[in-house]
C-alpha cells in the first residue's frame, strides 16, 4: 500500500476544438500525502479545473492514472465513480451550487441522507458542521437569504458531511470580496487541519494558495513544483 493518498502518473488530457487538438495536461505526475494541503495555481485556461475534475471523478483522462486510497479511479465504471465521489471526495466550487428551495441545514444534510444515513442523524451531523463554520444562527435560512461568504461556508460544511478522505476546492473564494475570501480560506484550511483531511485547492488567490503546505503551478500543460512554503504564510486557522 502506498504511503500517499493520491498518486497521479503521466496524466494526459486533450480537447478537440474543430480541427485543432488542445493539449491541456501533458503527462503530469505528482503525489499527495494524507492530511496535507496542496494549492495549484496557473492562468485561466491552464487546466486547473480539468485536473481537479479528473481527480474527483467528474471527468476522465486520455492517458495516465489517478490512484486514490489505493484504487485506480481511471479504470472505474460510472457506477463505481459515483460511489467514489459520494464516499471519498468532498467538492467545493467557485459557485456554491446550493439547492435554492432547501435551507442551509437541509443542503448540508442531503448528501449524507442520500448516502444512506438516517434522516435524524444526518440532520444532527449537518447542524454540528454548520456550527463549526459559525452558521448556527442561519440553519433555517434559504440560500437567497445568505451572503456570498455564508453560502460558501455552507458549501464547506456540505463537503465534510460524508467524512471524505479528500477535499477538492475549485476557486472557492473566486466570487468573494477580500474579507470573505480570507474567512472562507481560514475555515477551509482549518477544517482540513482539524479533521485530518487532504485538501487540494486550485486558486488564483495568492493569499489562499500561500496557506498550503505544497504549492504547484500549472503552465503549458505541465505541473511545476512543489514550491517551498512561504516562510511568513499563515497556514493555521
Amino acid at each position: 500500500m502506498s504511503e500517499f493518498l493520491v498518486v497521479v502518473k503521466d496524466l494526459v488530457k486533450d480537447f478537440i476544438s474543430g480541427a485543432e487538438t488542445l493539449h491541456i495536461l501533458r503527462g503530469i505526475s505528482f503525489e499527495v500525502l494524507p492530511g496535507s494541503t496542496v494549492a495549484v495555481s496557473g492562468e485561466s485556461g491552464s487546466g486547473k479545473s480539468t485536473l481537479l475534475n479528473i481527480l474527483g471523478g467528474l471527468d476522465r483522462c486520455d492517458a495516465g492514472s489517478v490512484t486514490v486510497a489505493g484504487t485506480d479511479i481511471t479504470g472505474l465504471s460510472e457506477n463505481s465513480l459515483s460511489g467514489y465521489r459520494r464516499d471519498q471526495v468532498g467538492f467545493i466550487f467557485q459557485f456554491h451550487y446550493l439547492l435554492k428551495d432547501f435551507t442551509a441545514l437541509e443542503n448540508v444534510m442531503l448528501p449524507a441522507y442520500m448516502a444512506g444515513m438516517q434522516k435524524k442523524a444526518a440532520l444532527e451531523k449537518a447542524r454540528l458542521l454548520l456550527e463549526e463554520v459559525h452558521l448556527d444562527a442561519r440553519l433555517h435560512h434559504f440560500p437567497a437569504a445568505l451572503s456570498g461568504g455564508e453560502r460558501q461556508r455552507v458549501a464547506v460544511a456540505r463537503s465534510l458531511v460524508n467524512d471524505p478522505d479528500l477535499i477538492l476546492a475549485d476557486e472557492p473564494t473566486g466570487n468573494l470580496d477580500p474579507d470573505n475570501s480570507a474567512a472562507v480560506a481560514q475555515l477551509l484550511y482549518g477544517a482540513a487541519e482539524k479533521w485530518g483531511k487532504t485538501l487540494i485547492v486550485v486558486t488564483h488567490d495568492e493569499t489562499v494558495a500561500q496557506r498550503a503546505l505544497y504549492r504547484y503551478t500549472l503552465e503549458g500543460g505541465l505541473l511545476i513544483g512543489p514550491q517551498p512554503p512561504e516562510p511568513n504564510a499563515e497556514r493555521q486557522p
